[in-house]
């Protein structure tokens, strides 16, 4: 048996790490968690550290109830893999053309596009429904849709990444493929929908006597979960049409840097690794948050990152409903950003980062491999959840 099973006060704890090297604050967290009256089941990730309200790689399943905090404030991020039948052979020794090339199409940190960017001109963009999907921002909760120029801010963000952890980076497989491969969610539009649902969240009559108001949830039934869903979902649906949209740019900007061939490109590979779906074990159906989880189903393809230059996984669910069908989403931090600022160097990031073609500087320290847990460790513990389709390295890391 790959997990432990540690005691709940309303469902035990199912996890596919060593809870002694598990941080007594998280330990705390799903103790918390496992005692909520609507949870069914509660499965805990390799890559589990603290977070807010829940863990970060913990998979909750409720009954007729879902937790906000649960979810995280990037609802839908996740990733996005490629790969390309361009070999190690055809890139040039120096990579630094390349990356300035992906850069000046895809804004990174607080950037957004200049002009929002017209699905219908980019070649390779294979979402459909624009209209439909932007109209139903006039549907979300008035507390954030706002003015115009929130709207405007959302088109403007669609096809960018954003900071902290998100990324785009260019890779070999060990058969020498080269993929290209990003992680990135719901941008502003998405943080502001689910601060504002955690708070309403906070304030419902039945929440206030909970042990940690950051697990407050909603009740199937109510307005304000019938607001969260339909405001919820609209973000997951962002996050996986913006990674869509940089996924055509950023894969057109590669095709051009090899104007003397044709590139082939194959089916891409998307999961997200912070959100809802309602689904039915047994003939129980439950609502299951996945944050800092991927689905992993049989059958199921998903991706694992470590950090800027310990590789990324592709794998294959196994279908493990022990799990809720669920997967770590990578490697997971053993440090938080402000200790890994205190603890590394510039020098550092430079010596962990080497080979690598990537920022080397204070802005992004605390993203240094060192502040993450060990990628191969964290694949290992969770053999019964998936099975390796390919293992890639980076070439190419561009960050916020």
């Amino acid at each position: 048996m790959f997990f432990h099973v540690l005691p709940g006060g309303t469902v035990p704890i199912r996890m596919w790490a060593d809870p002694a090297e598990v941080e007594e604050k998280a330990l705390d967290q799903l103790r918390n968690v496992a005692g909520l009256p609507w949870v069914h089941g509660l499965a805990v990730m390799p890559d589990v550290h603290y977070g807010k309200g829940a863990t970060v790689g913990s998979v909750i399943a409720m009954r007729e109830a879902v937790s906000p905090a649960a979810v995280g404030v990037d609802i839908g991020c996740g990733m996005t893999a490629v790969r390309s039948d361009l070999t190690l052979e055809d890139l040039p020794d120096d990579l630094g053309r390349l990356r300035s090339k992906v850069e000046k199409v895809l804004p990174v940190g607080r950037g957004s596009h200049r002009t929002p960017v017209d699905p219908s001109g980019v070649r390779g963009l294979r979402e459909r429904g624009w209209y439909e999907f932007w109209k139903g921002f006039e549907e979300l909760h008035p507390a954030v849709r706002g003015r115009s120029e929130k709207f405007g801010k959302a088109r403007s963000q669609m096809g960018s990444l954003g900071s902290g952890n998100h990324f785009w980076e260019l890779c070999a497989d060990v058969s020498g493929s080269i993929w290209v491969v990003l992680h990135s969610g719901s941008r502003g539009i998405g943080n502001e929908l689910a601060q504002h649902h955690i708070e309403a969240a906070r304030k419902l009559p039945h929440n206030q006597d909970l042990p940690d108001p950051d697990l407050a949830v909603f009740l199937t039934g109510t307005e304000e979960m019938d607001a969260y869903r339909r405001d919820l979902y609209w973000a997951q649906e962002y996050a996986r049409r913006n990674r869509a949209v940089m996924l055509a740019l950023t894969v057109n900007a590669v095709s051009g840097f090899f104007a003397d061939r044709r590139v082939g490109w194959d089916e891409p590979i998307s999961c997200h690794h912070n959100y809802v779906a309602e689904e039915t074990y047994g003939d129980v159906d439950v609502i299951v948050t996945r944050k800092g989880a991927i689905r992993a189903g049989r059958g199921d393809l998903g991706i694992i990152p470590g950090s800027m230059a310990t590789g990324t996984y592709i794998v294959r669910g196994l279908g493990n409903e022990e799990s809720f069908n669920s997967a770590s989403h990578g490697a997971g931090r053993r440090m938080s950003r402000t200790q890994a600022r205190k603890r590394f160097t510039v020098e550092d990031l430079e010596e962990q980062t080497r080979g690598v073609e990537c920022r080397k500087d204070s802005g992004v320290l605390d993203e240094i491999p060192g502040a993450y847990k060990d990628l191969e460790s964290v694949v290992e513990a969770q053999g019964d959840l998936v099975e390796v389709v390919a293992h890639l390295r980076q070439l190419v890391c561009i960050k916020g």
